[in-house]
């Protein structure tokens, strides 16, 4: 292997990779147990779109970062076209799911655009803050300012198309992708500090407006019946139905039955419904114990732990890498709060996959594009320290 190609094997992320797709196809095995959909193989399915993954991530190394730096507002336009696309198709090729638009249905196939637009976002978000930043070195509040306004209607064009599907759980991934890129953007503490205060009253408020009043919230906010009943559960499970309590009951069930090691594969005996989904988490308890779950959370804390380090260490060769890199942490970071936490009963249910490890074609071939980026600058920082001691 001459120089040039080593720089492209990235034996850190590769290892995290193989480790994850271990940990996501034992889960889904273990998950299909279950029978709940006749039988239907998703390891399989699951390893075609970990393969594909594999592929883009190659693909990606064609291009370098300012290549893609260029190349982000045609690919955030070419995003929320797609999800504007999805409102006005007919119910043939885009049926509606639980009162949502959120999916294309194709033969064999459905693909969730919100998904995918997660990374058009984070891309496009990286290069407005990159070229703000490099515009105005000296900032002040009136640069800050131009800067958090570009931020939110670069985020809320898309969060605008994807509540009129509606989606409420993938709407909450952008505002916190967000508040994260505003953070790190390096933007005055008193604009922050403000913005933090104006929303937790205005989530407070909007929270207590759906407990008090679940009907007028359908009405005026057009949130769905179940999600009501997920919102009511999360905060006392004896004011709703048991249909309402039955999967917090369940996944906690499965959940405490693993024990400290688990039930092991063939195992699993707790039934309960989208195990190789939304609720993965619960077949690694079970399966595995408190052993294995803790495994895995560390598995993510390494995950992240490497995206912070590259986002610190590329930024002086580059801004855009450096903002791009903790905008997937971000995105990251609250699938796995999010989805971990429903499961432990600490937030509400919503349909939020667990990253690299739930079954699904959107959620692993938008994750791989994501990391495929993340490829490329963990390429290009080794290629920098290389230069740099030579």
């Amino acid at each position: 292997m001459n120089k040039k190609q080593s720089y492209y094997m990235q034996t850190d992320l590769i290892m995290l990779f193989i480790l994850f797709v271990c940990v996501s196809l034992l889960a889904i095995y273990n998950a299909q147990q279950l029978e709940q959909y006749g039988g239907e193989n998703f390891v399989l399915k699951q390893v075609v779109w970990f393969t594909i993954g594999a592929l883009i991530v190659a693909a990606v190394q064609y291009f370098d970062l300012e290549q893609i730096y260029k190349a982000s507002l045609y690919i955030y336009i070419g995003g929320v076209a797609i999800l504007a696309l999805l409102l006005i198709s007919p119910d043939s090729i885009a049926k509606p799911v639980n009162g949502a638009k959120a999916w294309f249905t194709l033969p064999g196939l459905s693909l969730q655009p919100g998904e995918f637009v997660k990374i058009t976002t984070i891309l496009y978000l990286a290069r407005v803050t990159s070229h703000h930043k490099e515009k105005y070195e000296a900032s002040n509040l009136k640069t800050d300012f131009m800067l958090l306004l570009k931020l939110i209607v670069v985020t809320a064009i898309p969060v605008f198309l994807i509540m009129e599907q509606p989606d409420f759980g993938t709407a909450m991934v952008y505002l916190f992708i967000l508040g994260m890129m505003i953070i790190l953007s390096g933007i005055s503490w008193k604009i922050i500090l403000s913005l933090i205060g104006a929303g937790a009253a205005a989530g407070g408020s909007l929270l207590w407006f759906i407990i008090k009043f679940p009907d007028i919230a359908q009405e005026v906010i057009g949130i769905q019946q179940y999600q009501v009943n997920r919102i009511l559960t999360w905060f006392d499970p004896t004011q709703t139905s048991s249909d309402a309590n039955w999967h917090f009951d369940r996944a906690h069930m499965a959940l405490g039955s693993g024990q400290l090691m688990g039930k092991g594969l063939n195992g699993i005996e707790v039934y309960y419904s989208e195990a190789q989904t939304d609720f993965i988490f619960s077949v690694i308890g079970e399966s595995f114990g408190f052993i294995g779950s803790a495994l895995v959370i560390f598995l993510y804390f390494i995950l992240l732990y490497k995206l912070v380090t590259l986002g610190l260490n590329i930024n002086k060769h580059s801004s855009f890498g450096s903002y791009y890199s903790f905008g997937i942490l971000s995105l990251i970071l609250i699938h796995v709060f999010q989805n971990i936490g429903m499961t432990l009963g600490i937030m509400p249910i919503t349909g939020i996959p667990l990253l690299l490890i739930s079954y699904g074609g959107s959620s692993v071939l938008s994750t791989m594009i994501g990391l495929s980026v993340i490829y490329r600058i963990s390429v290009e920082q080794t290629i920098q320290n290389d230069y740099l001691f030579k």
